[in-house]
């Protein structure tokens, strides 16, 4: 069975608050109910452009997230596309969601008419950048936060 793509529909809040909680856990952070919150309803409400949300479904069931930002860039007219949170559940890893949800997130900053699509992981999400070695092009940018 081939793994789906759609839109995230606010009847989805219980599935998608478990997936993005077990996307903080690998990150080993958590964040409080009022943000759950916030997210998802920047993710489901149709008045807000910027912030785009993905689901993979296998088999019936809701696997797999994508969050998208669609934002200004300083150097093009265009928007880019800022593929913020991607993460599959690990019992449901292999089957390919992942790989959907990439395609998806290109075909949605398409749509969009954004330049370019871009992520960030930690240099140690081995699984993780082995898809992304397939679909995309790692950059030399190297990331710095505020302290």
């Amino acid at each position: 069975m081939s793994v789906m793509i759609r839109p995230l529909q606010r009847a989805d809040r219980e599935v998608w608050g478990d997936l993005w909680r077990g996307y903080l856990a690998f990150y080993e952070t958590t964040r409080p109910d009022a943000q759950f919150d916030l997210h998802f309803e920047r993710l489901t409400d149709p008045n807000v452009t910027e912030w785009h949300g993905l689901l993979a479904v296998y088999e019936g069931t809701p696997v797999g997230l994508a969050h998208v930002l669609l934002h200004p860039h300083g150097w093009q007219p265009e928007p880019t596309a800022y593929l913020q949170d991607l993460y599959v559940a690990p019992a449901t890893r292999g089957v390919g969601a992942g790989r959907a949800l990439m395609h998806a997130v290109y075909a949605l900053a398409d749509r969009l008419g954004a330049q370019g699509t871009y992520w960030t992981t930690q240099d140690f999400n081995t699984t993780a950048r082995k898809l992304y070695d397939n679909v995309g092009m790692l950059t030399p940018f190297v990331k710095y936060a505020r302290t």
